[in-house]
């Protein structure tokens, strides 16, 4: 096997500067990465599933969306099966902000303009009712999960952005919503204006679904974690075939952020989106009283938190499309340099991401899977606002089970006319493609694991074959093919997670090869 430089001491000496030029400028970033939600919480243990089982529903996905849609099912008298890969708000719901509010960025004034006022009443209408009815099972289930009411704002420092900010402002109060222009905020810094709603609210989400998920259990349903599903066969009843077994049930809801079943296309008309957090205990006295996010590509989210006998302050944004950026630790030394700068923090307790999908028409898919599948559900493309969205998704494909007419079923169809052809679409889909086709280059050029340094990730290409490679911080190499078992895109090296990222629909998967993010059901192939 040759090698690409001269022979193969030099090669070697050469590799060794370029890891310790690497280890020298590459500052470090610091907190715990399991996100603060799951750090807060013990461990759920709800068992795997171990034989064949039928109910009434079979609810995939154990986040926000397949919690809600569970609760209320199993309320309603049905029996319930809920299925999670992991555990129960590890994933998606378990990495948020956990905003509960309807103001979503600046989405109104261009939800009038796209699709009327009508419909963008039932957006606005559909979020305000998820954000209450999360306030009414805290209220009836006696939930301890630090809820509180808090005023939500869209903010912006730059003059030139005012123009936008009214016109939000303005859309949101035609549409009914607790919408206000102000000036002055309680942040650290000035603002030139800000879109306020009244009487918004924030939680401990992972606390909030854990007591959900309790009540789910029981009485004829079941929730299984540790439980993969592999795919669901349509019919009358419907299977979910399973790592473990096989569920029956009349009908199926599949609630995975993106959608493990392609018959829906589901991965052509959304976009999967990676987002930063980092997190540091503040005294009240210097913390911002709400919940705020910026605009723009380098906006901020803020809010904080209870935390031990004082607060946790949030920082979110650095957004990109997932398996598009190997250098993720600049994502999260921009939001530490940013605490610092405007709150005065010094150390950071916590860093982690999450991963959200975004729907080219700002709409959630919610409905059935196809205009043929009457027994076969999806909710999916929440973007990035799934504390309202997922539970208006419970909401209504609960109704939608139930055979009860629901306000919201056609604006949020899943089947609705896809938006192909949108500046974002036709980015988003033009970049499948070039990965698809242009990262089966990448690696050709390093023949050898001996090219990968200490804590380093990279595309090898061994025998002709595409191998994604790790070198741990023991000098052992975790060798697995490059090839995403969803569609054959070509992996990519997230630095900072230490995963293998698809940048064509958002699977993930660890260094070894094992799943960390759908819509993969299958593990990247071991060669070393």
């Amino acid at each position: 096997m040759g090698y690409p430089i001269g022979d193969r001491s030099s090669f070697l000496f050469f590799s060794f500067l370029l890891f310790v030029r690497r280890a020298l400028t590459m500052p470090q970033i610091s907190g715990k990465t399991t996100p603060f939600w799951i750090d807060s919480t013990t461990e759920s243990n709800f068992q795997p599933l171990t034989q064949n089982l039928t109910v009434d529903v079979a609810v995939i996905g154990g986040g926000i969306a397949g919690v809600t849609a569970a609760f209320l099912l199993k309320r309603a008298g049905k029996t319930v099966a809920l299925i999670e890969a992991e555990q129960i708000a590890s994933k998606a719901s378990g990495r948020t902000t956990a905003k509960v509010t309807s103001l979503h960025q600046l989405i109104y004034a261009s939800l009038v303009k796209k699709i009327g006022e009508e419909k963008a009443r039932l957006y606005a209408g559909s979020n305000q009712a998820a954000l209450e009815q999360i306030a009414t099972l805290v209220e009836q289930e006696q939930i301890d999960c630090d809820f509180s009411r808090q005023s939500a704002y869209t903010f912006t420092e730059s003059a030139d952005d005012l123009d936008k900010v009214r016109a939000e402002v303005e859309a949101a109060a035609l549409l009914g919503l607790p919408a206000s222009f102000v000036e002055e905020t309680s942040l650290p810094f000035p603002v030139v204006g800000a879109v306020k709603f009244e009487n918004q609210a924030q939680f401990h989400v992972r606390k909030y679904l854990l007591h959900l998920a309790q009540q789910i259990n029981g009485d004829g349903s079941r929730v299984f974690e540790s439980t993969r599903v592999k795919t669901v066969e349509a019919g009358e009843p419907c299977d979910v075939i399973t790592e473990q077994g096989t569920v029956k049930a009349l009908d199926v809801i599949v609630t995975t952020n993106l959608p493990i079943l392609d018959q829906g296309l589901f991965f052509a008309k959304t976009f999967p989106k990676r987002s930063y957090i980092v997190a540091a205990k503040i005294d009240p006295s210097q913390a911002p009283d709400g919940m705020f996010i910026g605009f723009g590509d380098h906006y901020r989210s803020i809010r904080t938190t209870p935390y031990k006998d004082g607060l946790l302050l949030l920082i979110g944004g650095e957004g990109h499309k997932v398996g598009s950026e190997t250098h993720t630790e600049e994502r999260y030394l921009a939001l530490e340099k940013y605490g610092r700068e405007r709150f005065g923090i010094e150390t950071f307790d916590y860093r982690w991401s999450g991963q959200d999908i975004k729907s080219f028409d700002d709409l959630p898919y919610v409905g059935t899977l196809t205009p043929f599948d009457k027994h076969v559900y999806v909710a999916t493309g929440f973007s990035l606002w799934g504390m309202t969205n997922g539970t208006m998704s419970g909401m209504l494909l609960c109704d939608r089970i139930l055979g009860k007419d629901n306000p919201w079923a056609d604006l949020y169809d899943a089947t609705r006319a896809t938006p192909f052809v949108t500046e974002t679409s036709i980015k988003e889909n033009l970049d499948v493609g070039v990965h698809w086709v242009g990262d089966r280059l990448k690696g050709l050029d390093s023949f050898s694991f001996d090219s990968i340094g200490k804590d380093e990730g990279k595309l090898v290409t061994i025998d002709g074959t595409k191998v994604a490679a790790y070198r741990d911080s023991q000098g052992e190499i975790h060798a697995v093919s490059a090839t995403c078992p969803h569609l054959g895109c070509i992996v990519d090296w997230n630095s900072a997670e230490k995963s293998w990222d698809c940048p064509c629909h958002g699977g993930r998967f660890s260094c070894d090869g094992q799943i960390l993010n759908g819509p993969p059901v299958k593990n990247l192939d071991v060669l070393k």
